[in-house]
């Protein structure tokens, strides 16, 4: 039998009316563009001629031939700042360019640009690999009896330790996603867990004021709890291991307004630091500081922000310019001290020196062009941004400024629009955004470099607890007190993917390789 065809296409009658023109396409406008660096400002490369529709992709790779590297081409991102006059108060202070100059920039809502303008496309160099965004829920892991309140993966990201109000903390292995051991030894709440940045020990602080350290491969604990705070422990911070690789110490902030810093070895403690009035709440272990030998950031309920030299625990700095509890610190180092030497290439250091130079490496080349930078977060709604220890080739002339001020630090910015307390603050992998969560049910994006707003991120219908960056600085993740967790695209400052499934309050989420992990009132890991 023949192969019957379709009957041909009718054509479209116009009844005694002239078929209308077709609308002939939009003459696409030539604009002059300079490539600038996000970093220093300094032009890439001499002003272009270009049409505006070329895409991204292809201003990418015209900015990668025009600064002429001989490496491998570096993927970027393009961002154009608003004039002050156009910014609206809350909306986006910066246009993403996701598509185009013309689709983005020039059909902008503000009409703040026209073709006839030098457009000025700040270039940020970005994370060669991708993190892929986590779109399900792969496991449900129940075992915890009462709520989870912290959760934390290991640096290489092969285990997660999660504490709870059982009294237990637990490891769970992330290749088959199955409980592996439960720690279980503290008489109260575990408050905190952290690991070692070599993954060879973890520590976990509980609501009974004892520090416990375990040995996450057995799974049993290492000798007895180290005793010595009078009140709960409120945060654990270890050692860089660029500053020491061997048997890093481990410092412990409590409610009894005391930090301790404790030798692993012989597990006594090796200083005390007193001079807050208050709960220390937060202690982070940074690697810069005067003679590059680390300094402990401490931030207590008595409005201060205190800075000490981690050789013997002198006091450097205090800083008062908060108004009420300050909750919550961040380091634009936070991510590289806490993987230490493993980095997204899977390498494994074979000795202690060699993990040491990797480590050093990695901390150098991100504090190179800022130094180590500090973000405080307060319940008087606002942070601010610190630069205590400029990077070496600023230092002289940042040090005589203090001296000249007489010897008080300012901060670089205040960083003021929450409307409620901050939650959380975070500083993004690479150092160049700053993220805080606050009870306004929104978290905002900051310059990492300057603490200029750039947007806030709506869609949480409740608190804001807590951040986690992902590895490649792209995408941000939040977990908020009704019951979801939002990552968002930080190209378009909306939500890029919804994860519900918890049934109450989400307390804790952490974020590493492409694996989401959370846990929260309902009692169990996601």
């Amino acid at each position: 039998m023949a192969t019957l065809l379709p009957p041909p296409k009718r054509q479209k009658v116009y009844h005694g009316i002239p078929e209308p023109t077709p609308e002939p396409p939009k003459p696409t406008p030539h604009v002059v563009v300079q490539f600038v660096s996000e970093e220093d400002g300094q032009p890439l490369a001499p002003a272009v001629n270009l049409p505006a529709n070329v895409s991204r992709e292809g201003l990418e790779i015209l900015v990668n031939k025009l600064s002429a590297k001989d490496d491998d081409p570096v993927p970027f991102a393009f961002h154009i700042a608003l004039p002050a006059d156009a910014t609206v108060t809350g909306a986006p202070t910066q246009i993403v360019i996701s598509k185009s100059i013309e689709d983005d920039v020039l059909s902008h809502p503000s009409n703040a640009f026209t073709p006839e303008d030098v457009f000025v496309i700040r270039c940020s160099p970005q994370a060669v690999f991708r993190v892929r965004p986590a779109t399900r829920c792969s496991s449900t892991l129940s075992g915890h009896t009462s709520p989870i309140l912290c959760a934390s993966f290991s640096p290489t990201g092969n285990l997660l330790a999660t504490g709870a109000g059982d009294c237990n903390a637990r490891l769970w292995d992330l290749f088959t996603e199955t409980p592996s051991h439960v720690l279980s030894g503290h008489k109260g709440w575990v408050l905190c867990v952290e690991w070692e940045a070599m993954e060879r020990k973890l520590a976990t602080g509980g609501h009974d004021g004892h520090v416990r350290l375990w040995d996450p491969k057995t799974g049993k604990s290492i000798g007895a709890a180290l005793k010595g705070h009078s009140k709960w422990i409120t945060s654990l911070a270890w050692e860089p291991i660029h500053l020491n690789s061997s048997a890093p110490r481990l410092a412990s902030s409590s409610k009894d307004g005391t930090v301790r810093v404790w030798s692993t070895l012989t597990r006594l403690t090796e200083y005390t630091l007193g001079g807050h009035t208050a709960s220390v709440n937060v202690v982070r272990w940074g690697g810069g500081g005067l003679d590059g030998k680390g300094v402990l950031y401490t931030a207590s309920s008595d409005r201060t922000v205190r800075i000490w030299d981690a050789t013997g625990g002198r006091l450097l700095h205090t800083l008062k310019d908060h108004a009420h509890w300050v909750t919550t610190l961040t380091l634009n180092t936070d991510f590289v001290l806490r993987t230490g030497p493993f980095d997204h290439t899977g390498k494994k250091p074979t000795s202690d020196a060699e993990a040491q130079s990797f480590a050093l490496e990695r901390y150098n080349k991100l504090v190179a062009t800022t130094g180590e930078l500090m973000i405080s977060g307060s319940d008087d709604h606002t942070l601010f941004l610190w630069s205590l220890f400029p990077s070496r080739t600023t230092s002289e002339d940042a040090s005589s400024a203090a001296a000249e001020r007489g010897g008080k630090l300012k901060p670089l910015a205040r960083l003021t629009g929450h409307q409620r307390q901050v939650a959380h603050v975070a500083f993004s992998p690479d150092g160049k955004w700053a993220a805080s969560a606050a009870w306004d049910n929104s978290v905002r994006i900051w310059d990492g470099r300057t603490g200029k707003f750039v947007a806030t991120l709506r869609g949480h219908i409740s608190a804001v607890y807590r951040l986690a960056w992902s590895a490649d600085s792209r995408l941000l993740v939040s977990a908020s007190k009704d019951s979801t967790l939002k990552i968002w695209d930080l190209k378009t400052y909306k939500i890029k993917t919804d994860l519900p499934g918890h049934t109450d309050e989400v307390y804790c989420v952490d974020f590493v390789a492409d694996k989401v992990v959370s846990g929260g009132r309902d009692r169990t890991v996601k």
